[in-house]
């Protein structure tokens, strides 16, 4: 019986789609192997929002070679969807396999055909295609931005190995809980939205995501009560754009007399619509909610998360820039002071919440003024943790096209200071929670000095002696070691 191994990169989106992958693969009979060495098939499941990524993708497909030059390497993902040629001239790539068709990968691996759409008939192709058209050669030299090889175009050299297809025609969204880590079977991951549909004029995600399209909230309540009746007692829902959810399922759900969703619902589907129906659907001890955009962050989400226990106190707002001038450029849907106002609600309604958000740094054409507008607005703002980011260029979009490239150097310098801002701004916070009492989660079975674990509000901890993993318990905060919070259990019994 054939092994396979995954290899995730990238966002937690990405993390969730390859435990997708897993369970297509188990349910066609084959067997998880212990490593990529081990593997007969090696699935890389890639990102491609920065450069990096697609370095990282690149090296390992290297690595594979040298460790396992006998196993086949099938290539999915991000980075598979926007360069699928530039993939399918790697040495020991076997499959190329797009986000437009990731739901079919097991199928492709275990040598089945496949019917794969070109932009103008279906197709039939597998080990015997006979598709022909121009020689591989000028195919793999040639360049696209939006990723999409129609069939017709492929050589037989390649109509077996790649399939790839338009990705806004693609209508699917996997879904299968992630955990944060392997030896980590606690708070896990449930993706209910892919796509997006806004334009960011820096981002390549829409054109290899596609539209937003959401999990019908019956499949999210079915999700979430198999993962609460297996013992977990934290879940986390995410997506590409998590605050769209539902907006594209109204013509759906709604006119459904049977859907208890449907039941509550007098406007449009939301994701408070969502929140509300896992609370009362559900015996999930902690919901947690993942990064929301703030023109989503309403005063009816915001009210929802403040009020109820069983939500984590927890707001990720991605920024991206203080400088309403960067913003324009970027094609973001807010100006500072919209943002400024969001994250001020949020902290008055929930003062001790974790506040995070994304910041980018290096946008072509960031002066330093306008760089520094967006660390003073850090500066004002009660965030507790920061995700920096690098700008880097992506193909095919408008940024990369644009005058005013920000040198490496000051990119990096920049980078670096917010990063001490962050640092510092997460320090205070943790500072001012002493002799406070938290909740947390343990990860793990602790050792008789100490259990990890994370709290409610986002913060690393560990809690004195040794406590089962995946347990709710208040936590009496005595010290900060580094970046974590130390503290002890004042009431270790509950569930």
């Amino acid at each position: 019986m054939a092994r396979f191994y995954i290899e995730n990169f990238g966002c937690r989106a990405t993390q969730a789609d390859g435990a997708a992958l897993e369970r297509q693969f188990l349910d066609r009979g084959l067997e998880r192997a212990a490593s990529a060495r081990d593997a007969e098939i090696v699935v890389l499941n890639t990102c491609t929002v920065t450069e990096g990524a697609d370095k990282d993708a690149r090296a390992s497909i290297r690595r594979l070679q040298r460790v396992n030059p006998d196993g086949r390497i099938l290539v999915t993902g991000c980075y598979a969807q926007r360069a699928p040629k530039e993939l399918a001239a790697l040495p020991g790539v076997t499959w190329v396999v797009g986000n437009s068709h990731k739901h079919r990968a097991a199928e492709i691996a275990a040598g089945s055909q496949i019917a794969a759409c070109s932009d103008a008939a279906c197709s039939t192709i597998g080990s015997s295609s006979s598709v022909v058209s121009a020689d591989a050669t000028s195919l793999l030299s040639s360049s696209t931005t939006s990723g999409f090889v129609p069939l017709g175009q492929l050589s037989s050299d390649l109509a077996g190995r790649v399939v790839v297809g338009d990705i806004f025609a693609h209508t699917e969204l996997l879904a299968a809980p992630v955990f944060e880590a392997a030896n980590q079977r606690t708070r896990p991951n449930l993706k209910v939205q892919d796509g997006c549909d806004n334009r960011c004029s820096f981002c390549v995600i829409p054109s290899v995501r596609g539209q937003s399209r959401s999990l019908p909230a019956e499949r999210v309540i079915a999700e979430v009560r198999s993962l609460v009746e297996a013992g977990y007692r934290e879940v986390v829902i995410s997506g590409i754009n998590l605050g769209r959810w539902g907006r594209d399922l109204e013509s759906i759900c709604r006119p459904s007399a049977a859907s208890s969703v449907s039941k509550q619902t007098t406007g449009s589907l939301r994701l408070e619509v969502l929140i509300r129906a896992i609370l009362d659907q559900t015996s999930l001890a902690k919901l947690r909610i993942s990064s929301v955009e703030p023109m989503d962050w309403s005063d009816e989400l915001i009210g929802l998360v403040a009020s109820s226990p069983r939500i984590a106190r927890h707001a990720h707002v991605p920024m991206q820039s203080g400088s309403d001038a960067v913003l324009r450029r970027m094609h973001r849907k807010y100006r500072p002071w919209h943002y400024r106002g969001k994250i001020l609600k949020i902290r008055e309604a929930m003062p001790t919440a974790a506040i995070g958000a994304d910041v980018m740094v290096g946008f072509p054409g960031e002066t330093e003024a306008e760089f520094g507008e967006t660390r003073r607005m850090i500066e004002d703002l009660p965030f507790t943790y920061l995700h920096v980011f690098t700008y880097s260029a992506r193909p095919g979009t408008p940024a990369a096209e644009q005058s005013g490239q920000v040198p490496a150097v000051v990119a990096r310098e920049r980078s670096r200071v917010l990063r001490e801002l962050g640092s510092a701004k997460r320090t205070a916070f943790m500072t001012s929670l002493m002799g406070t009492t938290v909740e947390a989660i343990t990860l793990q079975a602790g050792s008789a000095e100490f259990t990890g674990a994370l709290t409610e509000n986002y913060l690393k901890a560990k809690i004195s002696g040794r406590h089962d993993a995946n347990r709710w318990m208040d936590m009496k905060v005595e010290g900060v070691d580094g970046e974590m919070l130390r503290g002890k259990a004042i009431d270790a019994a509950r569930q």
